[in-house]
């Protein structure tokens, strides 16, 4: 199982951040001991004084495919999820300066709370879907499938030309606006439409 991640996929958080809106997707991997399931808590790492939320839908791929057609890429998830792509933001600051990798300040252990699957049919169209992450009751992003620059077909067939998906891999779509530091005793809860799906503690 991989862990796979679209930056920028949301135009007002590129900007929020100013980083340009891309023309491509950008793709960055986190590995297997970054997954954070059943919502345990998230240990706030010693390394980093400035560890962001990224509030994302994620898709699980269900079949092995690779070079995979966009008008056939919907035939490879069967489920989808909520997650938070932690980033270790004052790492990436300094790596983006120096024009390094960000692996360091986004595959650290514990960097990718996922929540339960749920199948995708329980939804009427992936591509209208409201999700949200709230911070101690208060709502830090709100976001909508419909503002993302790629489409989860997009992203699945412009990730199988490189890298060959297999089934129960992981594909975080991206952080809508609103990204901000978590602090220890903070309590987030997300949100795909009105389903709580994430409930845990920074510790």
């Amino acid at each position: 199982m991989k862990i796979i991640a679209i930056g920028r996929n949301y135009a007002e958080h590129a900007k929020e951040l100013n980083n340009p809106v891309p023309g491509v997707p950008v793709i960055f991997m986190k590995p297997d001991t970054a997954l954070l399931k059943d919502n345990k808590p998230f240990y706030h790492p010693d390394f980093s004084n400035d560890i962001h939320h990224e509030i994302e839908i994620v898709i699980k791929i269900s079949k092995e495919g690779k070079h995979i057609s966009e008008k056939f890429a919907g035939n490879y998830f069967e489920e989808i999820a909520l997650g938070v792509d932690f980033t270790a933001r004052d790492i990436q600051s300094i790596h983006k300066e120096k024009g390094l990798p960000w692996e360091l300040a986004k595959a650290f252990d514990g960097s990718a709370p996922v929540s339960k699957f749920l199948p995708k049919a329980q939804f009427a169209d992936l591509h209208n879907l409201n999700f949200k992450l709230d911070v101690n009751e208060q709502t830090r992003q709100l976001g909508n499938t419909s503002f993302m620059l790629f489409s989860f077909e997009y992203i699945i067939a412009f990730v199988s030309q490189y890298i060959t998906l297999k089934k129960g891999d992981l594909i975080f779509t991206g952080t809508p606006k609103g990204v901000a530091k978590v602090n220890v005793g903070d309590r987030l809860e997300g949100y795909i439409e009105d389903e709580k799906l994430l409930d845990f503690y920074i510790k």
